[in-house]
């Protein structure tokens, strides 16, 4: 492999490790959330956190660019502080990432809580156990098959994105060309052993993870 192949597998695992650590602190509210309320709004906002299954990833690409381009209202923000504009840096992949990821790892979470049921949690509460230390001695470890599933999939998604990527990224070494798109750029050179040998890997990786979710995760098969 080149250095440029290398470079784009060292930022994919990168951009796909941040990612999923910020989906897990994002997702988990959201999830507990939807879980548990009888409000209206949860149809409404599950839907929301849903969109970017059905959406082509181009048209979810398109409106971020435009809400954190310079003239969007992100952009503005961001440029107020002295960060610039995210598109096109590692940082507004990252955020691209975790809006395409995110209901790959809220929806595992949601079925989780959702199988704990009520009983431990009126138990700890018999125990006087404080609403936090509820979520965090109860619901977390009952939760793990659900986690484990949340963090595999999170993961496994961003490391396989093209769309979403190439439009708020572009195709800058070192900073944001991940592998899917470095296979594009091969494929579009007649560099077909170069891109082989990482689509392959990418099939193999993909395999892998999907082998030790359902071994590691039987439970999470059974449903």
């Amino acid at each position: 492999m080149s250095p440029s192949d290398l470079g784009a597998i060292w930022l994919t695992l990168k951009l796909a490790s941040v990612t999923t650590a910020l989906l897990l602190l994002i997702g988990t509210p959201i999830a507990w959330w939807l879980a548990r309320t009888p409000s209206f709004w949860k149809g409404p906002v599950g839907a929301v956190v849903a969109l970017p299954i059905v959406l082509p990833p181009t048209v979810i690409g398109f409106y971020l660019l435009v809400v954190m381009g310079p003239n969007g209202p992100v952009g503005h923000f961001t440029q107020s502080l002295g960060l610039g504009v995210l598109p096109f840096t590692f940082a507004g992949l990252v955020v691209a990432s975790v809006f395409y990821s995110l209901p790959f790892v809220v929806q595992p979470l949601q079925n989780a809580f959702e199988a704990i049921g009520e009983r431990p949690l009126e138990v700890a509460a018999t125990l006087r156990a404080s609403p936090l230390d509820t979520f965090f001695s109860v619901v977390l470890p009952l939760a793990r098959p659900g986690y484990l599933t949340a963090t595999v999939l999170g993961f496994a998604h961003t490391v396989g994105e093209f769309g979403v990527v190439l439009m708020i990224g572009g195709n800058i070494p070192d900073e944001t060309r991940v592998v899917s798109v470095q296979i594009y750029d091969h494929v579009e050179a007649m560099e077909y052993a170069q891109a082989h040998w990482l689509a392959a890997g990418m099939v193999a990786f993909s395999f892998l993870v999907l082998l030790a979710l359902y071994t590691l995760n039987p439970s999470g098969r059974r449903r």
